[in-house]
Formats: structure tokens, C-alpha cells, sequence
């Protein structure tokens, strides 16, 4: 199980204040997703969390499970359970799917202490986890993400979180430029992985995503710092109304 707490939370780039003051508070099995205008601090609240070394953070900590993850390297987040699904999924040209996995399931198990999976039971938990998101087992044998669509990529994703069984799931922007197809497979592998303990950050703009993966709570951050937070109903609200009625948008963030 997972519970995280995010407290006063100041990050900068190239001496641009980012982040102004994030406080949220995710407790075990829920789901929250964050909304918000281009350019409010999303994506850099997601690659703080997985320990992206382009942001400093100024102030503030990050409580993973009552531990400070600013002080542990990003594989060592990764070793404790924390998933990064990013917007633009990285290529590896000549690392095939299924040696990239093996490496990292089996580190991440040496981490906890485990012995690492022996070949057959590895490839029983690749082909049982590619059924989540519908991939063809050719996908396993090529190289990862080199030549793949984007909604390719983005099954991909969440293949991996699938084989990795991360505690804690940033989902940063995973509906961008998915068709409704990709969408209905991508957000299925996702509710297929959600087991009541896992819990999860979904970053997005739209609502549609969030009518596969129903969320606990939805929050609003702008100029840095979440400025309204609600239940599912606030997506709908946001995707009515826009984000100018909330009348505190900042212009000035800009990643």
C-alpha cells in the first residue's frame, strides 16, 4: 500500500519558479486526478515526484509512506514503488520489450530482496500482462517504443506498470492523442491494475479519460498551487466551463 503527502512543494527551472506551494494528500487505493491551463506546473509536479534532476526543489518535501523521496535517487523511487507513465514515451532503438522488462522486474525484485524470476515464469508474466492492453506478442520481441504509434507507446506504459506493479502511478497526459479506440484499451489495462492499494496521479486535460478511470478526488492546479479541489463532478464542470471562471489562472508558469 501507498499513501503520499505532498507539502509546500516550491520547484524551480533555470531560476523559474515553477511550483508555488502544492500541498495534496493521497492516501492508500485512491485516485486523483490533476487539471489544469497549459502551462500551470503539471508535468513538472509529475517529474518531481519521479526525481527528474532539471527542477530543484526550493522548499517543500514529498512523502512517500512517511519517507522523503527528494533524498533518494530516481531508480531508488522506482525501487520504492513509484511509476512515472510520461506524456512522450522515450524510444530505445535495439533494447528489445522483453529484455528491457526482465532487466528492470528483476532489479526492482533485488531491491525488495527477491530472488529474480526464472525465464519461464518471466515470460508467463509478460504474456499474462500484454493481455491487459490488448499488444500483440510481436511487440515483446521489438525494440521498446522504436517505431511504435503513439497509442502504441502509451500501451506500452501501462504494460509496463502492469509488469512492474508500482505502489504509487503518475499518469502524465497518458489520453494525449489517443483515439477513442487506444483510450477504451489504454484506460481498461489501468482498471485492470487498480486493486484497492495502488494509488494514482492523473494528469489530463480532458474528461473523457476520467469516464474510464473514475477518480476520488479532481484538483485544479494553476500559477503553481492547487486552487480548487471536488469529486468526479469537477471534471465535468471544468470541461463546461473552462478554467477563467475559476478566476486565479497564471499566465506566468510555464512548465
Amino acid at each position: 500500500m501507498s499513501s503520499v503527502k505532498i507539502e509546500n512543494l516550491h520547484a524551480s527551472v533555470g531560476g523559474v519558479e515553477i511550483l508555488n506551494g502544492v500541498d495534496l494528500e493521497i492516501n492508500d487505493g485512491e485516485i486523483h486526478a490533476i487539471m489544469g491551463p497549459n502551462g500551470s506546473g503539471k508535468s513538472t509536479l509529475a517529474s518531481l515526484i519521479a526525481g527528474h534532476p532539471d527542477y530543484e526543489v526550493t522548499s517543500g518535501s514529498i512523502l512517500l509512506d512517511g519517507q522523503d523521496v527528494l533524498e533518494l535517487e530516481p531508480e531508488q523511487r522506482a525501487q520504492k514503488g513509484i511509476f512515472l507513465a510520461f506524456q512522450y514515451p522515450v524510444e530505445i532503438p535495439g533494447v528489445s520489450n522483453a529484455n528491457f522488462m526482465k532487466q528492470s522486474v528483476n532489479d526492482i525484485r533485488k531491491a525488495k530482496g527477491l530472488e529474480p524470476l526464472k525465464a519461464g515464469e518471466f515470460l508467463k508474466l509478460m504474456k499474462e500482462k500484454a493481455k491487459f492492453v490488448e499488444m500483440d506478442k510481436s511487440f515483446l520481441k521489438r525494440s521498446v517504443n522504436d517505431g511504435f504509434s503513439g497509442g502504441e507507446k502509451k500501451r506500452n506504459e501501462v504494460f509496463q506498470m502492469a509488469m512492474l506493479d508500482p505502489e504509487f502511478i503518475i499518469m502524465d497526459e497518458t489520453d494525449s492523442g489517443l483515439d477513442i479506440d487506444a483510450l477504451r484499451i489504454v484506460a481498461n489495462g489501468v482498471n485492470k491494475i487498480k486493486d484497492g492499494k495502488k494509488s494514482f496521479i492523473i494528469i489530463t486535460h480532458y474528461q473523457r479519460l476520467l469516464e474510464y478511470i473514475v477518480p476520488d478526488f479532481v484538483h485544479v492546479l494553476s500559477g503553481g498551487k492547487i486552487i480548487k479541489s471536488g469529486g468526479s463532478e469537477l471534471a465535468l464542470e471544468l470541461e463546461e466551463r473552462g478554467y477563467d471562471w475559476l478566476g486565479e489562472t497564471n499566465d506566468e508558469v510555464v512548465a
